[in-house]
Order: C-alpha cells, then sequence, then structure tokens
C-alpha cells in the first residue's frame, strides 16, 4: 500500500467511528451466538445503540440464558442451536462471540442466512477457517465486520493521521505488550468429573479451541502494525512455555514472536501472565520519532535531531566526573523521559461502543464497515500460523488471501 493509499485509509477510519445522532434510526433486530462474558460485554454496547434491539440468543451453557434476560431486563428468546435462532426472519444481524473454534461455523451459517454478522476476533481458528469465511462473506456481499474495536479508538485513528503523514518517519518496527498477572482461569461449577465444563468455560486454555495469547491478545497488536505496514505479516518466528500456571492447560501462559513483514519491517509482540509491567501497550518506532499507545491514549516523542559532522576519531568525553570513549557514553541512551505530546482529541466514546455503532450504520446501509473480512483475515491468519509455530519454535509462513 502506498502513501496516498493509507493516507485515505486514515482519513476514511478518522470519520467512521463518530455517532450520527441524526441518522436514520430504523430497527435492527439482534440475534446472539456465543453470550458469554466477551459476548455479553459487546451486546451490553449495542444495546446503547438506538433503535437496536435484542430478538434471541444461542448458547449451549444455559445459565448465559437467565444472565442475558439480567441484562437486556426481560426474558428473551433463546435455544442450544444456532440453526433455530439463524431461522428467525425477525433478525437483521448476528453477533457471533462463540468460542474461536466455532467462528468458521457460525459465521459461514449466518451469511448463508442472509444474516448481518458482527464477528468477535479473530475472524477463524485455522488458516481454512479464515480462508474459507474470507471467501464466503465475498462470494454473499454479505455485510461483516470483526471485533478489532481499536480500529475506531478515535485517539488511534488519529495517531494513525499523523503516522501517515511521516510525522515520525518512516516506520520500521513495532513492539507490543500485553502483560498481566492473573492466570486467565475462570470458576467452574462443580461437581465436574469429565471435565465437560472445565474444556467449556475455560476453552482458552486448551490448544484444541483456542489460539493462545498470541490470537486472544495478540491479535488486536497484529491488527494495528498490519494497519500501520499497510499489509500483513509474511512470516512468524515465536516460543512460548507453562512456566507458572501447570494446572493442566495446554496453551502457553507465555508467548514471544516474532512477524516479519516486507522491507525488512518486524512486529515483536510480547504477553506473559506473571507480571503486569508494561502492561497493554504498543510502541511504534520511526526513524524520527516513536508512538506509545495504550488502551486508553497515545503520546508521540521525537527523536534528537543529530548533527551530520563526523566524530573526531578516538574521541572522548567526561561523563560523571570519569574520562569515557564517546561510544561507550549513556547520553542518549536511557529510556525517554517526560510526558511527551500526548494526542489530543475533541471526542471520546468506548472503542466497543464506537464499533457496535458503526456496525449498525452500516446493516443501515449508511456506510462499510471499516474492519471488514480482509482486515480480519490479515490479523486471524497471522495468529493462526503462530498458533503452531510458537510451539515449534520454526520460522513459518503466513499464505496470503486466494481470490
Amino acid at each position: 500500500m502506498d502513501r496516498r493509499t493509507f493516507l485515505q485509509s486514515a482519513a476514511l477510519a478518522s470519520v467512521a467511528f463518530k455517532s450520527t445522532l441524526a441518522a436514520d434510526t430504523k430497527p435492527v433486530r439482534l440475534g446472539v451466538i456465543g453470550p458469554g462474558s466477551r459476548g455479553q460485554e459487546v451486546l451490553r454496547h449495542f444495546l446503547h445503540v438506538p433503535g437496536v434491539s435484542l430478538q434471541a440468543v444461542c448458547d449451549v451453557y444455559e445459565p448465559r440464558f437467565a444472565q442475558v434476560n439480567t441484562l437486556a431486563g426481560r426474558e428473551i428468546p433463546h435455544t442450544k442451536d444456532y440453526r433455530e435462532l439463524l431461522s428467525h426472519k425477525d433478525i437483521d444481524a448476528v453477533l457471533i462471540a462463540s468460542p474461536l473454534k466455532y467462528h468458521a461455523e457460525h459465521v459461514i451459517a449466518s451469511v448463508k442466512a442472509g444474516k448481518a454478522v458482527y464477528g468477535e476476533k479473530a475472524l477463524g481458528f485455522t488458516p481454512d477457517d479464515c480462508q474459507q469465511i474470507l471467501s464466503e462473506v465475498l462470494a454473499s456481499k454479505a455485510i461483516y465486520q470483526v471485533g478489532h474495536q481499536y480500529r475506531y479508538a478515535s485517539w488511534i485513528q488519529e495517531s494513525m493521521r499523523r503516522i501517515a503523514k511521516g510525522e515520525i518517519g518512516d516506520v520500521t518496527h513495532v513492539y507490543a505488550y500485553w502483560h498481566r498477572n492473573n492466570d486467565w482461569r475462570r470458576p467452574v461449577p462443580s461437581p465436574d468429573p469429565d471435565k465437560k465444563l472445565e474444556h467449556l468455560i475455560n476453552w482458552r486454555l486448551y490448544r484444541e479451541t483456542s489460539g493462545g495469547l498470541v490470537t486472544e491478545l495478540g491479535s488486536h497488536h497484529i491488527d494495528m502494525a498490519n494497519w500501520v505496514f499497510g499489509e500483513q505479516p509474511e512470516s512468524v518466528l515465536g516460543t512460548t512455555s507453562i512456566c507458572r500456571y501447570n494446572d493442566g492447560r495446554t496453551v502457553g501462559d507465555n508467548v514471544q514472536a516474532t512477524f516479519k513483514y516486507s522491507r525488512g519491517r518486524r512486529l515483536v509482540f510480547s504477553s506473559i501472565t506473571d507480571n503486569a509491567k508494561n502492561a497493554n501497550e504498543l510502541w511504534i518506532y520511526g526513524t524520527g520519532g516513536s508512538v506509545q499507545i495504550t488502551i486508553e491514549d497515545a503520546t508521540f516523542f521525537y527523536e534528537k535531531k543529530k548533527s551530520n559532522a563526523p566524530s573526531p576519531a578516538n574521541k572522548t568525553v567526561v561523563e560523571r566526573g570519569v574520562e569515557t570513549g564517546a561510544s561507550y557514553s549513556t547520553g542518549g541512551e536511557m529510556p525517554y523521559r517526560g510526558e511527551g505530546e500526548k494526542v489530543s482529541i475533541t471526542e471520546y466514546e468506548d472503542p466497543t461502543l464506537s464499533a457496535c455503532r458503526s456496525f449498525v450504520e452500516c446493516v443501515r446501509g449508511q456506510q462499510k464497515p471499516l474492519a471488514d473480512a480482509y482486515v480480519g483475515y490479515r490479523s486471524a491468519i497471522a495468529c493462526s500460523v503462530a498458533h503452531d509455530a510458537v510451539f515449534t519454535e520454526l520460522k513459518t509462513a503466513i499464505p496470503r488471501p486466494r481470490a
């Protein structure tokens, strides 16, 4: 993607999240497949968008139905069979927040049923899942939006606009972190002798249903790196282990992965679950400066201008009263200090609410999804390949979408 195209993309993104209170508020009738913890959180935001009503929910875990009734403040029709939900003629759009393993099955069935789909990330579990979803969405011309809500965050959109204008020079590296200090485990009702509830509720802890930390957390960072580089990664090399939580899980409790982009550019992602230092942040490094992006704000820092004059051979400096070689001086090698330049935004809205509002406007025919199926594919395919690559610790190529 050239700079002009990237600038146009950033400009479109900057307006996509905005609320259009005076716009057409024709009803949008919503169904939900998988109203678990994340599904309920997204549903809360949907119910804050004028004109949205909840028609039915589907889950194989019955306690979810009472939770949704409490959230909605009324009795919501429910079923354990997603096909029954999709047969409802009074459903315009479907929120899919089921476990990752089932995304392909649920998304493909939904678009075949003529429903608009808001699909939680990642797009699909395996590379084949990702391609099948993309192909089906394109063939059906269905409205599909992936749950990369940070694409709709005002401070991130403004940062991307400034980066695209060249404010930090040529971007070469992205370093991303999502560090936590918890075991990621959820309580399971007892008794559970055959571990069915364990695998149903804690599906993120098992390789057969979860993409692990790269997918469940890093997919957002991969998406933003794709955005700033204007492409998906070519390959990935990584590692993972179970370092602290030896509780029967089969995905790592830490992961480190490096994604290769064209022209030597890289994304480095780290996630650990026993120390929250760094937390959730993204550093975008350019030849003239850097941007720190968090889930609440963004800050620009700028590199000090260097003299073009050559340094004399064998030059020495005095540092803390000691004469030392210039190459050993710590000047300019300390981490950034100070507040930097905070990104100023005039409007703030929770990114998930912005994403939900934008999707509803797409269903109403007012715009096209910003986080569309191609966006979903480019991050999900990297996650699905990394899922195995971090266990094999082998450099693995990432396939591009087939037309």
